[in-house]
């Protein structure tokens, strides 16, 4: 682990080169330089490359920029504006990468246009409206760029105005350890040889030569690491002491091991405790006053409670029969259950009762129910009052019917054409009954 201003990097926890698809990204975006602002590249890096990865894309970039020739001109312009403004929300000491812009912006070897461009970056820092020239492409900066608007400073100047920001950097990325850097020139090659005339030396370790194309880069950056190339072993590791009984085994996480999550461990085996109690009493029987406040507010105060309260659909009709309020709190809730569907298809099939109807009813104005669901329920409470022998619970259950269906209808819960002519033939049949005669008359107003 090394730290770093305000920030720390832990190696060991972190995979220190870009994988294939984020080499190809981090390419895609140096090429765009010809046609795209930088503004524009610099957020597709941002939002493209994951925060915890941008470290490790900046610093592969360093190492494509170090070498003069290794990218194009506005390739280089891309790569040094995404290295400093990945970090332009922060103080500059807080940039890792501060000494190299600094660095790179004194180098008097350097292409005059490329230094004014790092100066305008390291200045920009300190303006409120110093990035409009963030706003051209590399290819418009470059053909634009008038030597006589710019004053580009020496380098004493430069380290002196950026002492205190490179001091406070307490590691350099291209200090030499006890590893090789695993990216060095190659002693074959003259220096300030023709972009155009030269091959790629593919060797391990050796950077593509000049006038390097997407494969050879993407092949770079995705093997070049901050820890450099450490000498190989000459030997395998040696094998590992067998597990003894009762000891824990070392694993990996970049090794293939296939793990299991116990998600049960440390949940609180108490969550839902007390509604589990009052739904198991409220099956049973009626609930007391204290005990229906007391239930409906554990369902009200963590609605997840009803996937933890035991309520099987097949225990829907007791609830519903001893208690329809709590029956339906628990449904409101489970509206947007998968299991939904099968306690619908319970409340459908019980026996029609007063309390069956006033669940419905209630459930019809507190949430959106699937209109399938209540024609079916209507067709089985006319089927009931059909069937039914005693005369008087007949009449006593036409009566509720009817009600609920005045009350359907002018609350705009049903359409009427849709059961227009099983409940006018309902209406019909039980006519002698008042209330009936008054949904018919109720009927015919709509038409």
């Amino acid at each position: 682990m090394f730290k770093m201003a305000n920030n720390e990097f832990k190696w060991g926890s972190m995979k220190m080169t870009l994988t294939v698809d984020e080499s190809r990204t981090l390419y895609s975006l140096l090429a765009g330089g010809d046609e795209r602002p930088f503004l524009d590249i610099i957020a597709d890096f941002t939002s493209k490359i994951p925060r915890t990865r941008q470290f490790i894309a900046c610093y592969s970039l360093a190492i494509l920029l170090e070498p003069k020739k290794l990218l194009h001109a506005t390739q280089r312009l891309v790569g040094f504006s995404i290295l400093h403004q990945t970090y332009s929300s922060q103080k500059s000491s807080s940039n890792p990468f501060i000494s190299f812009i600094v660095h790179a912006a004194s180098d008097e070897e350097a292409e005059n246009c490329e230094r004014a461009f790092i100066f305008q970056l390291l200045a920009s820092d300190s303006s409120s409206d110093g990035k409009e020239f963030l706003k051209k492409s590399a290819s418009d900066y470059i053909v634009h760029f008038d030597p006589s608007l710019h004053a580009l400073p020496k380098r004493e100047q430069l380290q002196q105005q950026f002492c205190d920001e490179i001091q406070a950097q307490s590691f350099d990325f291209f200090s030499k350890d006890a590893s090789v850097r695993n990216v060095v020139p190659d002693p074959d090659v003259p220096r300030g040889c023709d972009a155009n005339s030269v091959e790629f030396d593919q060797q391990p370790g050796i950077v593509p030569k000049v006038g390097s194309g997407e494969k050879d880069v993407v092949g770079l950056l995705s093997n070049v690491s901050p820890r450099g190339s450490s000498p190989e072993w000459i030997r395998p590791p040696p094998p590992r002491l067998p597990t003894q009984n009762g000891e824990l085994v070392w694993l990996n996480v970049d090794d293939d091991h296939e793990l299991s999550w116990d998600h049960e461990i440390c949940v609180d085996s108490s969550r839902g405790a007390a509604a589990r109690d009052l739904i198991a009493k409220a099956v049973k029987g009626p609930l007391i006053p204290a005990e229906h406040e007391q239930a409906v507010e554990e369902l009200e105060n963590d609605p997840k409670l009803v996937y933890h309260c035991g309520l099987t659909p097949r225990k829907l009709p007791e609830l519903v029969e001893n208690n329809p309020l709590v029956a339906v709190e628990v449904l409101k809730k489970l509206i947007n259950s998968p299991e939904i569907a099968e306690y619908f298809h319970v409340l459908v099939n019980m026996d029609m009762s007063l309390h069956s109807m006033e669940v419905v009813n209630r459930l019809t104005t507190a949430v959106e129910l699937p209109s399938e669901f209540i024609h079916m329920y209507i067709s089985n409470c006319i089927s009931s009052c059909e069937n039914i022998k005693d005369k008087y619970m007949q009449n006593r259950l036409v009566r509720l019917v009817c009600v609920f269906l005045q009350s359907l209808i002018r609350n705009n819960i049903i359409n009427v054409k849709d059961l227009f002519i099983e409940v006018q033939a309902f209406c019909i049949e039980f006519s002698r009954i008042r209330e009936a005669a008054a949904l018919f008359r109720l009927l015919k107003s709509l038409e």
